[in-house]
This record gives C-alpha cells, sequence and structure tokens, in this order.
C-alpha cells in the first residue's frame, strides 16, 4: 500500500525545528539579556552629558561604606577561589607498542589451540567460532611465555612481561614529556589479575629511584575499568596535595592467566585479550595547563556489586580439572547495559546541554506521572562529547553502546579498529583509542572526550576530558605511527579460518 500520511521524523523542516529549539534553550541567556542590555545602553546614549553628570553627584557615597564593601568583596572572592577544586591536567601519555616478535596470527592461535587441547576438539571448533566473530586482526601481540607448548606461565616470566610492558610506556612518556623521576609525587599503578609481592608499584619505585616520600597505590582486582579508577583516585589525591605531579600506569599481565582448560565460558578471554599498557602523567600545577593535552573535566563511577548476577558475570575460579580462569557469564551484555543506563544517568546532567535535559524531563514525566505510552528519551550524547573512546571489550560490547547511544561508525571507530590492531587491553585500551583519534588529526582544541570503560564487580566508569590545544597529526611517538595510514579498515562479520 502507498504511503498516504508522510514520514514526519525524516522531514528536513523537522531537523531545522529541532536545530532552532536547541539552539534557543541553550542559549537562552543569552537571547534574554542581549535586548534588555541594549535598551540600557540606548537609554543612556540618549541622556546628555548634564544630566549624567547629575547622577553620579546625586549618588552620595561614604568612604567607610566603600572600605567595607571592598573589604567583604576581597573576603568572599578569596573564599570563593580557595574552595574551588584545583584543575586536574593531563600533560601526555604514552602506549606500549609490542614487538613484532610477539605477534599472533590467527594461523599461529588455531595450531596453537589444537596442540594444546588435542584431546578435546570441541573447544578447539569454539575457540574458532569466537575468534572468526571476535573482531580482532592479524597483529595482536601476546607475551613470549604463552609461545611455548603448552605455555609456561611462570613467576619469572609474568615479572618479566610487567617490567616490559610497564618500563617501556614510563620510558616512552618520561622522554615526551621531559620529566624526571624525581618530579613524581604520586603514582598509581593498576593491574587486576597479576599482584605479587613486592607491588607492581614498588617494582616501579625500586626501577627508578623514586622519592622516599612518593604516595605509592597498586590496585588489583578491579577488571577492565579500573584504568579510570586509577584517575579518579588521582584526582582525589591531587585535590589533597597541591603543585604535584601524578603518575598513573594502567595495564594487564597476560602470562600468568591465560587458561589451559576445556570450560567455554573460561576460554573466551584467551580469544579476545592481548598485551598493551599506558602511562598517564596527570598534574595539578598551573603551568603545565598551557603544554598539557588535556582538562579532566568529570568522573563517574558506578557499582552494581550489590547484585549477586553482577558479582559473578567476570568471575576468576577454577574449572572441574582445578584450572584457574575467568568465567565469563551469559548474562554479562545485560548487566553491562543496567551499569551503563545507571552511569549516562549520573553523567548526563553533568555534561548534557539544557535542551537534551529539559527533552528528558518532559518524557520521564510523561511516562511516569501521566503514564502516556512515550518510548524513553535517549539523550543525543554528541551534544555533549565530540569523540567517543569505548572500551574496546569485545565486539558485542561496542555494537551494544553504538546501538544504545545511537552513535554514528565514526564515533566508535577507535574502538573498532583498536580491537582489531590490538585487540583488549583491558584498562589500557581508551589510551590506544584517544591515541588513534588523535593521530588522525581529528582532536581540535575545545573538544571533549568521553571514555567509557567496564569492569569486572560488576562496574562501570567513566571519564570526561577537554582538549586544551589542537593536537596535530601525525604523531611521531605513538602506537599507530607505523599503521594509522592503514586505518579504518573493513572488518567482516565473519572472518573464515
Amino acid at each position: 500500500m502507498p504511503q498516504t500520511i508522510p514520514d514526519f521524523s525524516n522531514s528536513v523542516k523537522l531537523k531545522y525545528v529541532k536545530l532552532g529549539y536547541q539552539y534557543l534553550v541553550n542559549h537562552f541567556l543569552t537571547i534574554l539579556l542581549v535586548p534588555i542590555m541594549g535598551a540600557i545602553i540606548l537609554q543612556i546614549l540618549k541622556l546628555g552629558p548634564d544630566e549624567i553628570f547629575n547622577i553620579l553627584r546625586s549618588l552620595h557615597v561614604d568612604l567607610v561604606q566603600m572600605l567595607c564593601s571592598s573589604f567583604l568583596i576581597i573576603i568572599i572572592a578569596t573564599v570563593f577561589f580557595m574552595s574551588r577544586p584545583r584543575s586536574v591536567y593531563l600533560v601526555d601519555y604514552a602506549c606500549y607498542k609490542p614487538p613484532v616478535t610477539c605477534r599472533v596470527p590467527f594461523s599461529t592461535f588455531m595450531e596453537h589451540s589444537r596442540l594444546i587441547l588435542k584431546n578435546n576438539p570441541k573447544s578447539v571448533d569454539f575457540q574458532m567460532r569466537i575468534l572468526e566473530r571476535s573482531g580482532l586482526g592479524e597483529e595482536t601481540c601476546l607475551p613470549p611465555s604463552i609461545h611455548y607448548i603448552p605455555p609456561k606461565p611462570t613467576m619469572e616470566a609474568a615479572r618479566g612481561e610487567a617490567e616490559l610492558v610497564i618500563f617501556s610506556t614510563i620510558d616512552s612518556l618520561m622522554a615526551k614529556v621531559g620529566i624526571k623521576p624525581k618530579d613524581i609525587d604520586i603514582l598509581i599503578v593498576n593491574c587486576s589479575l597479576f599482584s605479587p609481592t613486592p607491588s607492581l608499584s614498588a617494582m616501579v619505585v625500586n626501577k627508578y629511584k623514586l622519592r622516599s616520600n612518593i604516595k605509592s597505590y597498586n590496585l588489583s582486582g578491579m577488571g577492565c575499568s579500573a584504568g579510570m579508577i586509577s584517575v579518579d583516585l588521582a584526582r582525589d589525591l591531587l585535590q589533597v596535595y597541591p603543585n604535584s605531579n601524578a603518575l598513573v600506569i594502567s595495564t594487564e599481565i597476560i602470562t600468568p592467566n591465560y587458561y589451559q582448560g576445556s570450560e567455554r565460558a573460561m576460554l573466551l578471554p584467551n580469544c579476545l585479550f592481548r598485551m598493551g599498557g599506558a602511562a598517564i602523567l596527570l598534574s595539578n600545577k598551573r603551568r603545565e595547563s598551557s603544554r598539557s593535552k588535556y582538562r579532566l573535566v568529570h568522573v563517574v563511577r558506578t557499582h552494581k556489586g550489590s547484585d549477586d548476577k553482577a558479582y559473578k558475570c567476570v568471575y576468576e575460579q577454577e574449572d572441574t580439572e582445578r584450572k584457574v580462569g575467568i568465567n565469563l557469564s551469559k548474562d554479562l551484555m545485560v548487566i553491562a547495559g543496567e551499569a551503563l543506563k545507571s552511569n549516562i544517568t549520573t553523567i548526563g546532567p553533568l555534561v548534557l546541554p539544557a535542551s537534551e535535559q529539559l527533552l528528558f524531563l518532559f518524557t520521564l514525566i510523561g511516562r511516569k506521572i501521566f503514564n502516556l505510552k512515550w518510548k524513553p528519551y535517549i539523550p543525543d550524547f554528541k551534544q555533549a562529547v565530540e569523540h567517543f573512546c569505548i572500551h574496546a571489550g569485545g565486539r558485542a560490547v561496542i555494537d551494544e553502546l553504538q546501538k544504545n547511544l545511537q552513535l554514528s561508525a565514526e564515533h566508535v571507530e577507535a574502538s573498532r579498529m583498536t580491537l582489531h590492531r590490538f585487540g583488549n587491553t583491558s584498562s589500557s585500551s581508551l589510551w590506544y583509542e584517544l591515541s588513534y583519534i588523535e593521530s588522525k588529526g581529528r582532536m581540535r582544541k575545545g573538544d571533549r572526550v568521553w571514555q567509557i570503560a567496564f569492569g569486572s564487580g560488576f562496574k562501570c566508569n567513566s571519564a570526561v576530558w577537554k582538549c586544551n590545544k589542537t593536537i596535530e597529526a601525525p604523531i611521531d611517538d605513538g602506537p599507530w605511527q607505523d599503521c594509522i595510514d592503514m586505518y579504518p579498515v573493513n572488518i567482516p562479520e565473519i572472518v573464515k579460518l
């Protein structure tokens, strides 16, 4: 049947109506005050010089009153500026780029799986199906100990991987920024599954001979969103300690956590997780504002651990053969969606323009109070931020967030390409994505970036940054320096192996 009623949702006129509504609401005060100020200025211009002089003479101001008023204004201004939170600047960051010798093409991964799981061909087939649909490419890397058949997840090998990843990123960051180890006041290292004694933060202190009074923290067991937790902890510490630098290290050590059993739910991380790490320098020094890349605007953390399903959806445990691995629940995507909903409900009022907040409020009132059959209004976060860094946990995670937040392919390009080139690098994946956006020359002064990460427990944490300066491409020292021209690439739904 032909359409008798036009499709108003795609009407060009309605598009301009929405744009006009957004401009009107977001600039309401300007639109209101400009005519008033204009009228006042016109009235003053109509007065003659004598009339203006008489008005000024009629204002009798006592000297004591003037001094008291000035003193009060100074006190109020001092209290205001002292109570304001200190600005936290992201001076620069560096991402670890694994050597070519650690590369694991699909053929190599599957050959090793067949040899390791030779008594369980169904598990091999399962891994192959996961890898075909994973969104990973042929350049992802695993640590040297995993290349052995069978793998050798020794403590020595795990420490070797940690030293390689962490020290390489710190060296790269210090070379970029020109900072010395003695200039670091706060050190935070997050690694979820590998927690040796002495800690990884102590390992960094020992290697770089950091000061004895350094504020050192080591976060473990907090999943892929621990990078945002580290940033939040650094922000709080920088509010307490003035004129300080904070070094944040985000990584995941793969060596001791490669599962060698046959449980399907525990084989999944083997197919997705790869080597990676990032070092970030944060500062509250005012002189760093001129050369820093970003300023931290908001950090929002959401924890769903009170719910039993959410708590156990990413769970480290032993299988029937007493082999340790990470069990990923089938309910993971549903729980992640609930955590995301709670997170954006909190961060929305902080970043969304007034036009989007009003639409959300009207829709909520209509549905909850008047019981109208309206669909829930999903705010347009593209009005609030220009760039999105979604944790590259897997193809399904990126697809779900793109759908729920109504993002374009370009908005999730950095996440998809990071997953394709580096795999799931856990808490450091957000920094590979940010580096991708910079390497493409898309980051301009004033742009806002929203980083969203998910982690065991279950948590959804996010941070919003504002760019302090236009970042020119190409970037000569980033993880994308030798391959950025090849991206974006087409990633098929299934890669036949």
